[in-house]
């Protein structure tokens, strides 16, 4: 039982490799399932979360805290799949919601950009030049997304326990590889190791539960304990601290919720 993220650029196979690594493994794969449930809880239309990925900054500044929120949902969307192991989702920034995690896997799949090149033009149907300022502008669109919401570059290899490069290792060779790399005991689940995903997870629906009423909270969690951290103005805002306990108690699995507050900064 294991996690595995596939991270990938447009065009990279990436999310051929993910299904088929979930079918020889019986593993769920998800990937764009995750936006239609954020759209669902961010409360706007699936296509401008799609763009959103491309074109972060400016999509998500119309939105007050539109970064805050956007996190806080996909993040408790992932883990909850997570939560349930045996899962392999291929996308984005999947693992950084995962960091430290012992039984995740983390991939990264790339491309020759003449290949990645050569199938944009046959999908869209156009000429050479037009694709590749096409395929040039949608990376450095997918590091602006990751550097604006997450302060990763995706691109990192030291963010990944494999780093596959299809081009002699083809798709089923990739395939072979992560199924093999994630059979090893490093890779399967402790009851240690479960419990922390479980706790992110946790804090995570408490997080997004919160997000629309404090957006810069942030909350840890461990065995239904929650802690809220968080500032406030003291002589304004202690109304919306007990508000906040109120709505995490009221998060299936809590029991308990303590909040931690810091004065909000006069010079803020």
């Amino acid at each position: 039982m294991a996690i595995i993220t596939i991270s990938r650029g447009s065009y990279s196979r990436g999310k051929e490799v993910a299904e088929k690594v979930g079918k020889q493994l019986g593993y769920t794969c998800i990937s764009r399932d995750i936006l239609l449930e954020t759209s669902k809880r961010f409360n706007i239309p699936e296509i401008k979360l799609v763009r959103a990925i491309h074109d972060a900054p400016s999509v998500l500044g119309r939105f007050a805290y539109g970064k805050e929120k956007y996190i806080a949902f996909i993040e408790a969307a992932i883990l909850q799949h997570f939560k349930e192991n045996d899962t392999v989702y291929c996308g984005l920034a999947g693992h950084f919601f995962v960091r430290g995690v012992p039984h995740v896997l983390k991939v990264r799949i790339l491309a020759e950009f003449e290949d990645r090149l050569a199938s944009e033009m046959k999908r869209k149907g156009i000429g050479e030049k037009e694709a590749a300022n096409l395929l040039r502008k949608d990376d450095e669109e997918r590091k602006k997304w990751s550097k604006y919401l997450y302060g990763i570059d995706t691109g990192d290899p030291i963010l990944y326990d494999l780093v596959i490069h299809i081009k002699k290792i083809g798709v089923d060779d990739a395939v072979e590889i992560i199924c093999k790399t994630v059979g090893l005991q490093h890779f399967q689940t402790t009851p240690q190791s479960q419990k922390m995903v479980e706790d992110l997870a946790l804090a995570a629906q408490v997080r997004a539960a919160l997000v629309d009423l404090k957006p810069d909270v942030e909350v840890q969690a461990s065995d239904g304990s929650i802690r809220i951290h968080t500032a406030v103005n003291e002589s304004k805002d202690m109304a919306v601290v007990k508000e906040m306990e109120k709505i995490g108690k009221s998060i299936p699995g809590v029991r308990e919720v303590t909040t931690e507050v810091r004065p909000i900064d006069p010079v803020d």
